[in-house]
């Protein structure tokens, strides 16, 4: 067995990983890997001495070596609407949030990668907080380990209460890919949670050569945060459309899908905005400029944030733009708001971030200066985005 002063936190090891430290590092059988997996992700256990079908001896070892520690939740609230949100501490002080939404016939759980976010989009507040690092496989899996313990008792066989999970909250997933590829691999394990391909949806703003990537490793839903039918516009809403165009973005989705073997389409994101990408002109670009991608279209009313800049469009004018999408053909919904109670809707995400980009800095002297964000991005040198 291989001596270390640091205990390895098994929470975020998957089960191939998980086999190699049990045969590798401890010498013990492969089959040790999925009963440690069980007790930690099906019946949320988080101590060595609670999994009883494990022989006292590799017990004893495995509090030598290793440890099961989720993320520490410092603040939860439950909305209204049975929405439920939880701020996760991190090592180094920071914190994320994570927000369960229940639907009829299902439980959807919006999951962070990152601390901040890499991006800015102008219309986010999540982005506005800056960028701190991203999050360890065992940060990223922990956030649906605490969701899935709220509702039973640890050890118990648990009943399933988060039947999807969006990588949607704080952060771009593909920046984080290798930590983000290790969690989505542990929802989906049935060792674990068990989760549908179905129902576990990586959201990218665009990281062109990273969908490729991840076309090699998974198979995951994909749904693309688009948020406008044009460079021109895109550029100002969704910086890194400077460096990866919507054809380009495009074309890589398409790409991804096709390699799937049952027929999903890509989910398309739009956060509309009174009178910034909502007008009947627009929906009948995006119309176009989606003729060729298979998708379903979710139009997302803008939540707003202090001194953002941006409003949220009528109901006439969102109903207008979806029924224009619907006679080209397409299949649309508009996002209930859920969760804006407790500051847990789309783009309300904020954290506690400790920003090492300055971006938090830069936005508040703006703020200061009687600025917006809306103002803040129309002002944006052309720079490359990642």
């Amino acid at each position: 067995m291989t001596q270390t002063t640091q205990k390895i936190n098994l929470l975020g090891m998957g089960l191939s990983s998980l086999e190699r430290f049990f045969t590798e590092e401890l010498g013990e059988k492969r089959f040790r890997a999925i009963q440690v997996l069980k007790w930690i992700h099906q019946r949320g256990v988080d101590n060595f001495d609670d999994m009883t079908d494990v022989s006292m001896a590799l017990r004893d070892k495995l509090k030598l070596v290793a440890e099961i520690v989720p993320p520490e939740v410092t603040f939860k609230q439950y909305s209204i609407d049975g929405t439920r949100k939880w701020v996760m501490k991190m090592p180094g002080g920071n914190a994320v949030e994570t927000v369960y939404i229940p639907e009829e016939g299902r439980g959807t759980l919006c999951v962070s990668s990152q601390i901040g976010c890499a991006l800015d989009c102008s219309f986010c507040s999540t982005g506005k907080q800056g960028f701190n690092r991203d999050l360890s496989s065992a940060e990223i899996i922990g956030q649906l380990w605490v969701a899935a313990r709220s509702w039973d008792e640890p050890g118990k066989k648990r009943d399933r209460h988060v039947t999807n999970v969006v990588m949607m909250g704080m952060g771009e997933p593909l920046l984080n890919f290798d930590n983000v590829v290790e969690s989505m691999g542990l929802m989906m394990e049935d060792n674990a949670y068990g989760l549908s391909k179905r129902r576990v949806t990586l959201s990218t703003s665009g990281v062109v050569p990273r969908i490729y990537d991840l076309a090699e490793v998974s198979d995951v839903s994909l749904a693309l945060s688009l948020h406008a039918p044009n460079d021109a516009l895109r550029n100002e809403l969704v910086p890194i459309n400077r460096k990866y165009g919507i054809a380009e973005t495009l074309k890589a989705v398409n790409a991804y899908f096709e390699r799937l073997p049952d027929k999903r389409v890509c989910t398309i994101e739009y956060t509309m905005m009174n009178h910034i990408n909502d007008s009947e002109e627009l929906a009948t670009e995006l119309a176009a400029v989606l003729r060729d991608t298979p998708c379903k279209i979710n139009l997302i009313p803008f939540n707003p944030f202090p001194n953002s800049g941006y409003e949220r469009p009528s109901n006439n004018r969102m109903h207008r733009f979806k029924d224009i999408l619907q006679q080209g053909g397409y299949n649309v919904t508009i996002r209930k708001t859920r969760g804006d109670d407790i500051d847990a809707a789309c783009g309300q995400l904020i954290g506690q971030v400790s920003d090492k980009t300055r971006r938090s800095e830069r936005f508040i002297e703006a703020v200061e200066l009687g600025q917006t964000a809306a103002t803040v991005a129309t002002k944006r040198t052309d720079r490359s985005a990642v």
